[in-house]
């Protein structure tokens, strides 16, 4: 999500601090973590809960976005949004390793890194679940119910789009802006529509997002 990431950004997964790679090793190895392994869910009763996800994490961590096509086009429908949109912003979210194990460990060596296959941060996840069915949920359940961080995106780009101009400049279509507002944020998507210039990082993600576009509306035509 909004982490500042440009290519260099990307580019720094493939060289990550060898404190996280150690940590993730021994949690993968000795089978345990201080985190005590999956969280408990922590939904209220009479809470809604998330389904869980049709599709869980492998041993390996690997991971596909087409995978929770099905999760995409329920909480897009659900929240008013693209499902396309939100599929290709899936795809642009995958740079690093989504495995459980390996989050939680990267988050302590970067306390407000993002969580699960959106890469939400906990204000942004905090802020959206308010007075929705996930409210009772927690953002450190993400990165181990892959439903709820669809959901959860799938909600944060509906607040994006509320919060959208009724006219912009600019060659951006409705989606790229939300796009732009997922990942920097509303107050940099509202300067964007007004026309201020991109940085690198910003210009990648919608590079990106463009690159990915066909491929994700592909994915939820289904």
């Amino acid at each position: 999500m909004a982490e500042q990431r440009g290519r260099g950004g990307r580019v720094r997964w493939l060289v990550l601090p060898v404190v996280a790679l150690v940590a993730w090793g021994c949690v993968r190895g000795g089978g345990s973590s201080s985190d005590g392994g999956s969280p408990e869910r922590s939904a209220k009763p009479g809470a809604s809960a998330s389904p869980a996800p049709s599709a869980s994490p492998s041993k390996s961590g690997t991971y596909d976005p087409a995978d929770y096509a099905g999760q995409v086009r329920t909480y897009a429908r659900k929240a008013g949004v693209s499902a396309q949109l939100l599929m290709a912003i899936l795809y642009n979210e995958d740079y690093k390793p989504h495995d459980p194990a390996f989050e939680r460990s990267w988050q302590k060596y970067k306390p407000d890194a993002a969580f699960g296959i959106a890469n939400m941060h906990r204000a942004a996840f905090d802020q959206t679940k308010r007075g929705r069915d996930f409210a009772g949920r927690s953002w450190e359940e993400l990165p181990d119910d892959r439903a709820l961080a669809v959901e959860a995106a799938a909600w944060y780009l509906h607040d994006m789009s509320a919060e959208l101009p009724a006219h912009w400049a600019g060659p951006y279509t409705r989606e790229e802006l939300m796009a732009l507002g997922y990942n920097a944020g509303g107050g940099n998507m509202a300067a964007f529509a007004r026309g201020a210039k991109m940085g690198s990082q910003a210009s990648d993600y919608l590079t990106r997002l463009r690159d990915n576009w066909k491929k994700a509306g592909s994915v939820v035509a289904g």
